[in-house]
């Protein structure tokens, strides 16, 4: 596992790229699709930190939404001062604050 630093552009160099990856699919506990996060521009970045969480923690349970936010580094405190800006970041909020788990599905490309 990577030790995230304050920059996000920093982290994104320390994980792989996904260039192989179409999609992420989250799931809830019945294993419904609840959301996605295409591999398309402005979205990369997510994709990125998703697709690390899944091979790390297999699920987003609160231990990975909260390493995420580490990564998304300044980003993060964005998120936090315009609730919705960023919606892949306010998931990972949802969860630590008590949200269920989701399951993590990457499709390839």
């Amino acid at each position: 596992m990577i030790q995230p630093t304050a920059s996000f552009k920093e982290n994104l160099a320390q994980l792989p790229a996904v260039d192989d990856i179409a999609r992420i699919e989250l799931t809830d506990a019945s294993g419904a699709v609840v959301a996605t996060i295409p591999n398309q521009q402005g979205k990369q970045g997510s994709l990125v930190v998703y697709r690390y969480l899944a091979e790390h923690f297999g699920t987003l349970d609160a231990n990975a939404a909260t390493h995420g936010t580490l990564i998304f580094g300044e980003h993060t405190q964005d998120a936090r001062n315009r609730p919705g800006a960023h919606p892949n970041i306010d998931r990972l909020f949802e969860i630590i604050a008590g949200a269920a788990p989701l399951g993590i599905k990457v499709v390839a490309a």
